[in-house]
């Protein structure tokens, strides 16, 4: 199959160095596209999609690896254009996800996987055309439009790793409607488990009990919803809590976790100031397990697509009505960072 490379391609990178305030950090040019390399996949991208980390990663208060100048974003879809003379695993015209670390194929996450995240400390996926190593990609799922897809390589793919081993008529608690809050839902509910989903939106309420939550919590309404959570069980406490807020919920998640449970950590959306839980005697009484989880592998990713493709209506990505275009990325993150969002907020490239 022969697909025409463009000569030019729009970008954008991250100049933090050069004054400029907010996100206006943020700067879109027009570059020449190179072939791929031996290894290479030159893919051209059709969607992506944001996540928190993108705009901390605008801040300078990113906490891993950054590349001054570095094109934004991990999570893309889109069609391999051409591959370098080493590459075995994929063909011109294959649909395709970008993997978020792209050296982690598989097992235990480590240091020198963290230093190959996309959109931080290698170029990322807010272009229109992009050369991955081959290792750093999957096959999209079939019956996903390339923007539902570009939903999966981050926020999914860390609920599915979160939740890993969750069975039927466990208790899940998740927060907020975020992407990874989202999909951590699905997949519960998928897996058979009982989900309380908090929420600071009466709006927000509805369209998570549409999305199978059995309980669904206002955190405005209710002050202390950890122990209502733990209630709403019968007073066991719940098996598995998706903490995506960080210091200002994890009281909350404690207080909602079973003994024995696990507070999966995700990210810290709710502001990093005013650490102090747990406290070391009730991690000994609780005796639960709070668990950094730093996104996920290929292969679980390639198990999480498989999945999806196997259940499309019922695990199909949550992205935002409001879908934006490459040339609208800097509104794009303003509405992301006013967290009006429900599910992933997602660029469809022109």
């Amino acid at each position: 199959m022969t697909t025409q490379i463009p000569a030019t391609t729009k970008q954008w990178t991250v100049s933090p160095t050069d004054g400029s305030k907010g996100f206006d950090v943020l700067k879109l040019s027009e570059v020449p596209v190179t072939p791929p390399g031996d290894s290479q996949v030159l893919v051209k991208i059709e969607a992506a999609s944001l996540n928190y980390r993108d705009l901390l990663i605008t801040r300078g208060t990113y906490p891993w690896l950054t590349t001054p100048n570095v094109v934004p974003g991990s999570d893309g879809a889109g069609t391999v254009l051409a591959v370098g003379k080493h590459v075995t695993r994929f063909r011109p015209g294959d649909k395709v996800l970008t993997l978020f670390n792209q050296a982690h194929i598989g097992g235990p996450v480590s240091a020198a996987y963290l230093s190959t995240g996309l959109g931080g400390a290698l170029h990322g996926t807010l272009r229109g055309v992009g050369a991955f190593n081959e290792h750093g990609l999957v096959h999209m799922p079939a019956g996903l439009s390339a923007v539902e897809a570009a939903a999966l390589p981050c926020a999914a793919l860390t609920a599915w790793n979160a939740l890993e081993g969750v069975r039927g008529g466990q208790w899940v608690l998740t927060q907020g409607t975020g992407g990874v809050s989202v999909a951590a839902l699905q997949f519960a509910k998928a897996a058979g488990a009982r989900v309380i989903a908090t929420t600071g939106s009466k709006g927000k309420e509805e369209a998570l009990r549409r999305l199978g939550a059995d309980h669904v919590l206002n955190y405005n309404e209710v002050t202390d919803w950890g122990a209502k959570a733990k209630a709403i069980t019968g007073g066991a406490g719940v098996d598995h809590v998706v903490e995506v807020a960080g210091p200002a919920s994890m009281r909350q998640s404690i207080d909602a976790v079973r003994v024995g449970g696990v507070v999966s950590i995700i990210g810290f959306v709710g502001g990093a100031e005013g650490e102090k839980e747990p406290s070391f005697l009730e991690t000994l009484t609780k005796m639960f397990t709070a668990r950094g989880v730093a996104i996920g592998s290929r292969l679980q990713l390639e198990d999480m697509c498989r999945a999806i493709e196997a259940n499309p209506d019922r695990l199909r990505p949550v992205v935002d009505d409001k879908v934006f275009g490459l040339e609208q990325l800097k509104e794009a993150y303003e509405y992301l960072q006013s967290g009006k969002h429900f599910g992933k907020v997602c660029i469809k490239m022109d």
